[in-house]
């Protein structure tokens, strides 16, 4: 049997980060033929003797590391398993000694769903290689007995000790952080990074069950308890990721989470980073902010922006609306890690606040607030039908928006299609509808001059796409 076969026949496919699918889509045959055509990748640049491989806490990634392992040890080459652990401290080990990676997660999707996440040498695969792992014509090895992986510790550690040089000792000394442990993949990490600096952690709403943390639509479930651990606690901030460590998510003394796209603002300062590559769904505060030189604008997703990256002077960055910070270049303390991370950004924000509660940081910024949500089993197909829809006739979202002006009106309507339809209207207000690439679902950011009208221009929107069927 042929690799391409196996894949096609499997419907599994790549979204924004990764091969995503159903649990039962991600066969042991399914997870071969990808580890085999990523090495078969991998061999045109040169021969590749080991791997490595990690994962997340969801029940179903352990198996699939092990279709993976056995696929690439028919093929001759080590796979060298790290066991649970964030992406980007898989990327960042593997990297550091050339060598690629995969990665089992399926970050913030729900738990019957998963995925994997592939690293070249030099970081993140790209959309081309993308093509190229989905298209590759290979022989699928026979997988008898799935093998017993042996688990080494040195990327976790690796990880750590990158931050325990970036950041000056002692600066959270005094602090009180509450760590959101959940299920995330580098939930037994995070105390450590924290206490190294000098604060104290309390571990808060750890789950033998998989959480299914979403940075880009935190659930006001979440945001409750956020604001509960902290009065509860006296915290100073409150540290959480999704479910792969690579998005993060912090709290303000408060209990008021960061969007991700302030928090890389925010770290970007710190850094002093003069020029950033961002999607197109982050805040305007960007370029009101005055504090870069260069913002390059994406379509959703860390390869267009990692793409966009290479063509930008250095220092440059990246990251997106919903978490992560991509480095694009060495710095005196830190090297770069061309791929979403949530401890920078978490640090360098922590870093900067510089002894003072963290809301004050944000008094600090233009104020335009984001806010976002999202349909669940919306199917990619009813999202595509959605957007032409509004793309032909623009006053169709004003009526929805409950401002029902002439047609005349929605000529004072901007239009960006970069990555599904961004609407910017008279007043200023912006509404973005776009389909999720990781699962069926139909996404809807809005940025308005109050987070209240923010919440509630996405709040109108959907309410008003449920309605109208």
């Amino acid at each position: 049997m042929q690799t391409s076969t196996v894949i096609t026949a499997s419907g599994v496919s790549f979204g924004t980060s990764g091969a995503r699918g159903l649990v039962t889509q991600f066969t042991p045959e399914v997870c071969a033929a990808f580890a085999v055509n990523f090495a078969h990748l991998l061999r045109q640049h040169g021969p590749v003797t080991a791997i490595g491989l990690g994962i997340d806490n969801r029940p179903s990634s352990y198996a699939m590391a092990q279709a993976c392992a056995a696929a690439l040890q028919a093929l001759g080459i080590e796979p060298q398993y790290f066991g649970v652990l964030p992406t980007p401290a898989l990327a960042h080990y593997c990297m550091a000694r050339g060598m690629g990676c995969i990665m089992v997660t399926g970050s913030h999707i729900p738990f019957d769903r998963n995925g994997l996440k592939f690293y070249r040498p030099d970081g993140e695969i790209s959309k081309t290689d993308e093509k190229r792992i989905v298209g590759g014509n290979h022989p699928l090895p026979q997988l008898h007995e799935l093998p017993e992986l042996p688990e080494r510790p040195d990327a976790s550690q690796h990880y750590l000790a990158r931050y325990q040089h970036a950041f000056p000792a002692g600066f959270l000394a005094g602090k009180t952080i509450g760590i959101y442990q959940h299920s995330s993949a580098g939930r037994d990490l995070y105390d450590r990074l924290f206490e190294y600096f000098g604060a104290s952690t309390i571990a808060l709403g750890r789950s033998d069950h998989f959480v299914p943390i979403d940075t880009e639509a935190v659930s006001e479930q979440d945001r409750n308890q956020a604001m509960a651990w902290s009065k509860e606690y006296q915290l100073d901030a409150l540290f959480s990721t999704d479910g792969d460590g690579d998005r993060p998510l912090l709290a303000d003394e408060q209990g008021h989470y960061f969007t991700g796209d302030v928090l890389g603002l925010l770290c970007s300062q710190y850094l002093a980073i003069p020029h950033i590559a961002v999607p197109v769904s982050c805040t305007t505060a960007l370029e009101k902010s005055g504090s870069f030189d260069t913002v390059v604008r994406t379509r959703i997703g860390s390869p267009y922006v990692i793409a966009a990256l290479s063509d930008l002077p250095v220092p440059c960055a990246g990251f997106e609306a919903n978490g992560g910070y991509l480095l694009g270049s060495d710095l005196q303390n830190v090297t770069a890690l061309p791929t979403r991370d949530a401890v920078l950004p978490a640090f360098a924000t922590l870093a900067l606040a510089a002894g003072k509660p963290l809301s004050t940081l944000r008094q600090s910024l233009p104020q335009r607030f984001t806010a976002s949500d999202r349909l669940q089993q919306f199917e990619r197909a009813q999202s595509d039908a959605l957007l032409a829809h509004f793309k032909a006739k623009p006053a169709a979202l004003l009526q929805l928006l409950g401002d029902r002006l002439a047609d005349s009106a929605a000529a004072g309507l901007t239009l960006d299609d970069t990555d599904g339809l961004r609407f910017t209207l008279p007043n200023q207000d912006i509404v973005h509808l776009r389909p999720s690439g990781n699962a069926p679902e139909l996404r809807c950011y809005a940025e308005s001059d109050t987070p209240e009208q923010a919440s509630a221009l996405v709040h109108q929107v959907l309410k008003g796409l449920v309605a109208t069927g």
